[in-house]
C-alpha cells in the first residue's frame, strides 16, 4: 500500500507564494539537517531527505510548480517519486545549491565520501603558433 504524499509546501515549511529564494533557503536548511552524511544509518532522516529533495525538485521548476499547484501530486504523473531511488542518485541534483559542501558528486551507487575528482581534460593546455 502506497503512503499518501505530503503537500510539497508543507514538506519545505513554506507558503504557496514562496519565492524561488525562499524555497532554496528552506530546502537547504532541511537538506543539511537530514543529510545522510550527518545521519548515517538513520532511515527516518534518509526518507525526510528524499521527501524534501522531491519537493524542492518540483517547486523550484516553474513548469512543474505550475502543474503541481493546479493538479497536486496527480499532475506530476508519478515522474518525481524518489522513494525507490538510492540517496547517492539524488546528490547530482544539488551541485548548484551546495557547491560541493558535502564532498561533491559521488561516483557510482552507494557514494562514499572523499574529495571531488577533477574533470578529465580540465587542465589541458596548448600553444598556438601565431603564423
Amino acid at each position: 500500500m502506497a503512503t499518501k504524499k505530503r503537500d510539497y509546501y508543507e514538506v519545505l515549511g513554506v507558503v504557496r507564494t514562496a519565492t524561488g529564494q525562499e524555497l532554496k533557503s528552506a530546502f537547504r536548511k532541511l537538506a543539511i539537517q537530514f543529510h545522510p552524511d550527518k545521519n548515517e544509518g538513520d532511515k527516518v532522516s534518509e526518507e525526510k531527505f528524499k521527501e524534501c529533495s522531491e519537493a524542492y525538485e518540483v517547486l523550484s521548476d516553474p513548469d512543474k510548480r505550475r502543474k503541481y499547484d493546479q493538479f497536486g501530486h496527480a499532475g506530476m504523473g508519478g515522474h518525481h517519486d524518489f522513494s525507490h531511488m538510492d540517496v547517492a542518485d539524488i546528490f547530482s541534483m544539488f551541485d548548484d545549491i551546495f557547491g560541493g559542501a558535502f564532498g561533491g558528486r559521488r561516483g557510482g551507487r552507494g557514494g562514499g565520501g572523499g574529495a571531488v575528482q577533477p574533470q578529465r581534460g580540465f587542465d589541458l593546455e596548448t600553444q598556438v603558433d601565431p603564423d
